[in-house]
């Protein structure tokens, strides 16, 4: 019992520092548009194309081509609502360098924009993917 409470204290220690070092406790409403750390870029975008390559049932590994926008959220961790462009490339499932592979071109070509939500907790690495949608580029283009 004791050890639980020493966690839970711990973890508040925490996200106040976070808190305190993000805006000096100013008040978050909603989401604003706020620059990403290049660090929690990189990991909530790495995070972001695992989960969309895992869910996929595409042959080929996708890589994020374009951060196209992003905003963030402070709660209990942070959220982040991203809008990324992402592109087929020319490894197959089971390759693990993704971030390396070529995009596709000619006849299996494929571009997607994606819209994300997914909470982290950076400071313990902790990532959850709440809502993502993706639309094939040329959907997009006729749509607007």
């Amino acid at each position: 019992m004791e050890g639980g409470r020493w966690r839970v204290s711990l973890l508040v220690l925490m996200a106040l520092t976070l808190v305190a070092k993000l805006g000096h406790f100013q008040r978050w409403e909603g989401f604003q548009e706020k620059p990403m750390s290049k660090k929690n870029m990189n990991s909530t975008l790495n995070f972001f194309i695992q989960s969309y390559n895992n869910n996929s049932n595409d042959t080929y590994l996708f890589r994020v081509q374009k951060l196209i926008r992003s905003q963030m959220q402070l709660t209990t961790g942070v959220e982040y609502k991203v809008t990324v462009k992402i592109g087929r490339t020319k490894c197959k499932r089971h390759s693990k360098k993704s971030s390396s592979c070529p995009l596709q071109s000619k006849k299996l070509k494929k571009s997607l924009i994606c819209e994300s939500l997914i909470y982290t907790v950076p400071w313990m690495k902790y990532y959850q993917m709440w809502n993502n949608s993706c639309l094939e580029t040329e959907a997009v283009r006729k749509f607007w």
